[in-house]
């Protein structure tokens, strides 16, 4: 018999019915569950809304489903929040596959200490790796000075780190941001709107613009046992290498001004530092040499995206010449 606990899954998805299928089966599994799970569906089709129905009649979980006013996984989440009933808040990518008893353990790690905000899963095919030696001098300069590691970190102009798994680590490491691919939140610590209406399509960084506003008031965790693999799908943006490193540089920046509030001529120059060694290492790969011109279209793209939105917000002088 498993657990239900007042929480309410968040599960954006689009045309993916298949792996939404995969994800709630193994969400069904867990020794403890959310009492409540909502799917905001953007799809073309209404495989997924059949899907939930089904589901509704086989699990002990409330599951609601409802069509998105709104494509894009920042929209769609912040639709389902307005309708979450429970007091806690479980973010999920709908192509995670969960390891045993990772809910119980977010939840666990959440209710640790009161000052905890929240908190995310190891995403066991996704973790920081040692930085070599250019890199630990790139990130020295990112973040100011030089740290024993930089896993779970923030640095510099936005640049967002994955979490350590280490057996010498303990099960509960503090973190500077969480993703939203399986993390639990307090509903209170939630910002309103949890996301902002910046974040467009994919949503690029709309998952550290949300735990960097959390954590100014509450402590950041990663339940380092909990555990998933993210078996990322397919999609129209990651095909578009030139759309998405244009997004990339668009709301890095936006993470960098709003949200980190740092304006200053050394962030900007460590912003240009950081893009252009993300290119100078795409260019020196054999493999990832095809894709660097239509990086650097997006990046073009991306910086005259920032110059005109800087000339539009500038005031007009109200002085009129004849």
């Amino acid at each position: 018999m498993c657990m239900l606990l007042p929480i309410t899954a968040i599960v954006p998805t689009r045309d993916r019915s298949a792996v939404l299928k995969r994800m709630l089966l193994g969400l069904c599994a867990q020794s403890a569950q959310p009492c409540e799970v909502i799917v905001a569906d953007s799809s073309a089709t209404n495989d997924s809304e059949v899907l939930c129905q089904w589901f509704t009649n086989q699990s002990s979980m409330s599951i609601k489903h409802f069509r998105s006013r709104e494509v894009g996984a920042a929209a769609q989440r912040n639709e389902a929040l307005s309708r979450a009933s429970q007091a806690a808040i479980l973010f999920l990518d709908d192509d995670i596959i969960f390891e045993q008893d990772c809910v119980s353990k977010l939840w666990l790690a959440l209710n640790s200490d009161p000052a905890v905000g929240g908190v995310n899963a190891t995403i066991v095919n996704q973790q920081y790796s040692s930085p070599g030696l250019v890199s630990r001098l790139l990130f020295a300069f990112m973040n100011g000075g030089p740290r024993s590691s930089y896993a779970g970190k923030c640095i510099g102009p936005a640049i967002n780190l994955l979490p350590a798994d280490s057996m010498d680590l303990p099960e509960i490491v503090p973190v500077d941001w969480l993703n939203t691919t399986c993390t639990l939140y307090r509903k209170s610590a939630l910002p309103r709107p949890a996301f902002a209406s910046h974040f467009t399509g994919y949503s690029l960084f709309e998952d550290l613009a949300l735990s960097l506003m959390v954590g100014r008031r509450w402590e950041l965790k990663n339940a380092r046992t909990a555990r998933i693999f993210h078996d990322s799908q397919p999609a129209s943006h990651k095909s578009d290498l030139a759309a998405f490193a244009e997004m990339e540089l668009v709301n890095r920046h936006y993470v960098m001004t709003e949200v980190l509030e740092k304006r200053n001529v050394s962030n900007y120059l460590r912003l240009v530092v950081w893009e252009v060694f993300q290119l100078g290492v795409c260019a020196l790969r054999p493999d990832a040499r095809r894709r660097f011109f239509r990086l650097c279209s997006g990046k073009i793209h991306g910086v005259r995206r920032l110059l005109k939105a800087t000339r539009v917000e500038q005031p007009c002088s109200p002085y009129i010449s004849n």
